[in-house]
């Protein structure tokens, strides 16, 4: 290398080339690559003794080792082997090396072990028997006895066990086909009992991809606040007196109050904004199916990407195949569109919205004004005003306007700040961290002001000081009002809880929306549920605002985000589940979404958090009744080949697509039309003259007699044939077809909605319709 070098003067280009060629092959030779952790996904299998188990990781340590070079440098390189249902493992690879892998034709899919977060906005940015509350369960629901020995998972942060939501009270034994365990060997550990039936954890694929952890992992005790949030929602056994500091004071409940829990925690603390990563996700939803649970309930996810790339959706694939209902949060990206995650066609995908309980603190303005906001805090020292000044008007000498207005740390002056009542704009930084910059300049309370993307959507937050959050329209008013007066003073009151609002419910502004930017003919989210102000269960080993400064410890909490949204469905699954044992995941799907309502407690079209209307991009099928959900007349049902056939038409081939069916499959030919695809909703994105779709019924209830009933898409014909439909048995099957066409040129330049609801005047069995042209 010397010599080349040093030759520079009589032949610089040769030896240029030489030395940048030995340097690159040094960079990129094995002392140099770099290793990341990778998912090698092989299909399907079934195995069930421990040999069994043990001869597939061998196999998988025997194929990585025809790579890598010798059987240590695979089982080295393996940190997993899913070896029950799921076939596969997770390895730490160098790039060339796993493209190589990729090649394999026993291969599947190769991807990147990415990192995934939980979706609740209580860091950034259940259910009550309230009489007017959405989601209340009536008499009718004694008879699925509450969800008795359903199996309700979550993929999560873990549980904290000592809760009484978890309470085994009134259980009996454990039902006999459970295979779970409560890793409890340690003195972190979790105990079981009657209800609280399992509590795995893991973290190998988070390891992976950290390197080195700074906190213990073993064990699956949560020390989040999220696990025991949406598992107490999901299946929380009833806990009379239940509230977050005296406010919303009741029983609360599951949607499946006497089912039996498990948890699998596979998220940990943040490291670059992910908290759960695909190898332990897979690594969870292999154990779940091979432990019996009936619904699981994944409050978390990332960017949609292709299906064979996405640990939730093979997992969730290998769960629905045996016939577990997976239920999972849309994302909190709103109201940007085409945000929605966990896009998957067999899973159930859940929007956000509100529920008719308020956790009312007015703001008082001394000119006569009076705003509504919301808040969980404790009360003002005096009952009188306080002067008001706005975080713009209180910024530190050296900290620019913007970020003083956001109340960041560092950018508030306390010698301007002491005493008075700070307004606060949202945004950026944790609501709940605004507080607490507050708190350290000396302000008496807070005064939290929407930003103009929030809207009207305000969230009752458990704050270190007395706060009200209002609204965009009235922050403006309350920022008006202080900057054009020159004693500003004002009041907060101290929260109440109310019930029986209107309107009831909208659209968190958080929750994301549609279109599928994967398959654009699904319609994502399928249903939406309540996401907002949700008091649940809560870990006792944290804080209700989540911040290490934060010394209170409360049994329940409020929480918000499509994370609080989800377990909402799959409690309601759980007693569909108990009620309906030999319904199919999808037919679960078809009864929630088919019976929602898309209309709020006023009457009217629902809203988004900025009160304009929302369409089926932001709800899906509407807000869920689980009342309606019960009884639904007709399904639209789906089998694990109908979701080979849909993989088919969106353009996978046969060598991908048996493998991962786990037995002998082949692609239809030709491949079956993806507008056919039998989903309980109709979206057509790009329509061109005029297009027919076919679905299919089945009736799930008493003979009759349905209609065919359409709103139609603006500028879109609709008609239906036939368009009467008459069943004579439980069971019975019936086709029948939709055609769309534009009435004038240019129309449905965007999406535009409609709907098509099958009655036979006691049921009501609703698909929304999107269409967009070409």
């Amino acid at each position: 290398m010397t010599y080349l070098a040093r030759s520079t003067m009589w032949f610089p280009k040769l030896s240029w080339i030489v030395f940048t060629c030995t340097l690159s092959s040094l960079l990129y030779s094995p002392a140099f690559a770099i290793k990341k952790s990778y998912v090698v996904y092989l299909g399907s299998h079934a195995h069930g003794a421990q040999a069994d188990l043990d001869r597939v990781a061998q196999t998988h340590h025997h194929f990585l080792a025809s790579f890598l070079g010798s059987a240590d440098k695979a089982r080295d390189s393996i940190f997993y082997s899913y070896e029950r249902h799921i076939n596969g493992f997770a390895a730490m690879l160098e790039e060339e090396e796993a493209a190589q892998i990729s090649r394999h034709p026993d291969v599947v899919s190769v991807f990147l072990n990415k990192g995934r977060k939980l979706h609740t906005t209580h860091s950034w940015d259940f259910m009550l028997l309230e009489k007017n509350g959405i989601v209340h369960h009536s008499s009718a629901w004694n008879k699925a006895r509450f969800g008795q020995d359903t199996i309700i998972a979550n993929l999560d942060t873990g549980v904290w066990p000592e809760s009484q939501s978890f309470s085994d009270h009134g259980f009996g034994p454990v039902p006999s086909c459970w295979k779970g365990t409560c890793d409890n060997d340690t003195t972190a550990g979790v105990p079981c009992n009657r209800k609280l039936i399992g509590a795995r954890y893991f973290y190998k694929g988070y390891e992976a991809y950290a390197k080195k952890l700074n906190f213990s992992h073993d064990s699956a005790r949560d020390y989040d606040g999220h696990g025991t949030h949406t598992l107490s929602t999901a299946g929380g056994n009833f806990v009379p007196g239940a509230s977050v500091y005296g406010s919303g004071n009741g029983t609360a409940k599951g949607g499946s109050p006497m089912a039996r829990v498990a948890s699998y925690k596979v998220c940990w603390p943040p490291i670059n904004g992910s908290e759960c990563f695909d190898a332990d996700i897979l690594k969870a939803f292999d154990m779940a199916i091979h432990d019996g649970v009936d619904v699981l309930s994944v409050s978390l996810g990332g960017d949609p990407s292709d299906y064979f790339d996405d640990g939730m959706s093979i997992g969730a694939f290998h769960a629905v195949k045996h016939g577990i209902v997976v239920v999972c949060s849309a994302g909190n990206s709103g109201p940007t569109p085409g945000t929605v995650s966990n896009v998957s066609p067999w899973m159930i995908t859940v929007g956000a919205s509100t529920l008719d309980r308020e956790f009312q603190a007015f703001v008082e303005l001394r000119n006569g004004e009076r705003f509504k906001g919301t808040s969980l805090s404790k009360p003002l020292p005096e009952d009188k005003f306080y002067p008001l000044i706005t975080g713009e008007q209180a910024k530190a000498a050296d900290a620019s306007a913007a970020e003083a207005f956001l109340c960041k740390e560092g950018t508030l002056d306390p010698e301007k700040v002491k005493g008075k009542i700070l307004a606060c704009l949202r945004g950026d930084t944790a609501r709940v961290d605004k507080g607490r910059q507050a708190t350290l300049a000396g302000a008496v309370g807070m005064i939290l002001c929407n930003d103009k993307a929030s809207g009207n959507e305000i969230i009752a937050d458990p704050h270190l000081l007395p706060t009200s959050q209002v609204t965009y329209k009235d922050g403006a008013a309350v920022i008006a009002y202080i900057n054009s007066t020159d004693y500003p003073m004002g009041f907060i009151t101290v929260p109440s809880a109310k019930l029986g609002t209107k309107p009831a419910p909208f659209m968190a502004a958080f929750s994301s929306q549609g279109p599928n930017t994967i398959t654009a003919e699904i319609l994502k989210p399928d249903i939406t549920a309540p996401g907002v102000n949700i008091i649940a269960a809560y870990s006792e080993a944290t804080s209700p605002t989540g911040l290490t400064f934060d010394n209170r410890r409360v049994p329940f909490n409020t929480d918000s985000g499509t994370s609080m949204s989800c377990p909402h469905v799959s409690g309601v699954a759980g007693l569909l589940k108990t009620l309906h044992p030999d319904w199919s995941p999808a037919a679960i799907r078809s009864a929630i979404t088919t019976t929602a309502r898309t209309r709020d407690n006023s009457v009217n079209p629902m809203l988004n958090a900025s009160l304009v209307k929302a369409t089926p991009f932001s709800y899906g099928g509407g807000h869920i009744r689980p009342n309606r959900a019960m009884d639904p007349g007709l399904v639209y049902d789906l089998s694990t080949n109908d979701y080979l056939d849909f993989l088919c038409s969106v353009g996978y081939n046969q060598s991908v697509i048996e493998p991962f069916s786990g037995g002998t499959y082949e692609c239809p030919s030709p491949a079956k039309n993806i507008l056919d695809f039998n989903y309980p909703s109709i979206t057509v994105p790009k329509l061109s003259g005029s297009v027919t779709v076919t679905r299919k019924l089945k009736n799930v209830g008493s003979p009759g007699t349905y209609a065919a009933r359409v709103c139609e898409p603006l500028g879109i014909s609709v008609s239906v044939e036939p368009n009467i439909l008459k069943y004579e048995k439980i069971g019975e099957e019936k086709s029948f077809k939709v055609t769309l066409k534009a009435k004038w040129p240019c129309a449905a330049k965007n999406y535009t909605f409609g709907g098509l609801t099958w009655t036979d005047g006691t049921h009501y069995v609703r698909s929304p319709i999107a269409v967009a042209a070409s």
